[in-house]
């Protein structure tokens, strides 16, 4: 057993790095817990830096061959774990470095690209449930604009089920996206219940973008603005916005069905 001290340093870093932001985003490091999830990250081409295991918890084996393999005691995996029942296996991984440009630069966008930009999410959990989306739907990026939520926090990675690393994720400012998304002859949908036009109305055959904002607010003035075509979702009863995950979810799989994927 490689760790049996709550006390110990490197038990006291990882802690860090699942609560506090700043030190995931200064160190460049992110915790991924679970089995799957690190399988999925690994199978998407990440590796981590370090493999934690407890041998009282972990009941599938995992190893990597590069990386650092640490054994822990139960009691410090409960202390470092973000999930109610863990499984015994968490890992550290750099922070994938994925930016705008990086989009054009690696070929990752398809001919006629399908893109979902989150502004200011503000729940792990629908940026979670978002990811999943996107990456069962095979979007070519999600674009988190002004996020009050981190990507990289444990309970988004947690809620996407790893889907942070198959899908290709950039953070940036909404005149950033917007510029980016204009350069590339993407025709903008922002997702609103104020809006004349039915989503599947709309032709998202072509390279398209679909905005979408916080349940509260919706999104700001300055995609209101900017989009080309404002959509929504057909509304029979008395509540007037359906979750964030859920309305991304309806307006992504349509696109998939205009453009003959399924």
């Amino acid at each position: 057993m490689d760790i049996t001290s709550l006390q110990n340093p490197r038990v006291k870093h990882i802690v860090k790095l699942r609560d506090d932001k700043r030190t995931r985003k200064e160190d460049g490091l992110m915790l991924v817990e679970g089995y799957d999830e690190i399988q999925l990250a690994l199978s998407a081409g990440h590796e981590p830096l370090t493999l934690l295991s407890s041998p009282e918890l972990a009941s599938r084996p995992l190893t990597f061959s590069s990386t650092e393999n640490l054994t822990v005691s139960r009691v410090v995996f409960e202390k470092m774990s973000y999930r109610d029942n863990p499984d015994g296996w968490l890992a550290i991984f750099p922070i994938p470095n994925t930016s705008l440009e990086s989009l054009d630069s690696a070929s990752l966008l398809a001919d006629f690209p399908l893109v979902i930009v989150a502004e200011s999410i503000e729940k792990p959990g629908n940026l979670g449930a978002i990811l999943r989306t996107a990456d069962a739907a095979g979007v070519d990026a999600l674009l988190v604009c002004d996020p009050r939520v981190d990507v990289w926090n444990p309970n988004v990675v947690r809620a996407s089920r790893g889907a942070v690393f198959s899908v290709s994720v950039v953070e940036c400012d909404n005149p950033s996206a917007l510029g980016w998304l204009k350069s590339r002859k993407m025709r903008v949908l922002a997702a609103t219940p104020s809006a004349d036009v039915l989503y599947s109305d709309v032709d998202m055959s072509q390279p398209t973008a679909i905005a979408v904002g916080t349940e509260d607010e919706g999104l700001t003035d300055f995609w209101m603005s900017n989009a080309d075509v404002k959509v929504k979702i057909p509304m029979m009863g008395k509540v007037n916005s359906l979750n964030v995950s859920v309305s991304t979810a309806l307006i992504v799989y349509d696109a998939v069905r205009q453009r003959g994927n399924v």
